[in-house]
């Protein structure tokens, strides 16, 4: 199934250098993927994995490694926010 990934502020880097840029990957998952098995092949640091959306639906910590995902979703990533 496809489901696109956002990754924000310094978690582009984390991306492939062609959307880098945009920030914006669509992916092919398996049916019933989770977030966490979603994010493991991107080693995205997990002290950086700070808010996490479904479709604009907020996923607590504890949720993300059962949290399944379905066709079409949008999983986007924060890290912690900083600022004075």
């Amino acid at each position: 199934m496809k489901i696109t990934l956002k990754l924000f502020a310094s978690l582009t880097d984390y991306l492939p250098v062609t959307s880098k840029y945009t920030n914006i990957v669509e992916i092919e998952v398996p049916d019933g993927a989770t977030i966490t098995q979603v994010t493991e092949p991107y080693q995205l640091p997990p002290a950086l994995v700070h808010l996490v959306l479904v479709n604009g639906r907020y996923i607590a910590p504890d949720q993300r490694a059962s949290e399944a995902l379905a066709e079409g979703d949008v999983l986007a990533i924060w890290p912690p926010i900083a600022g004075g």
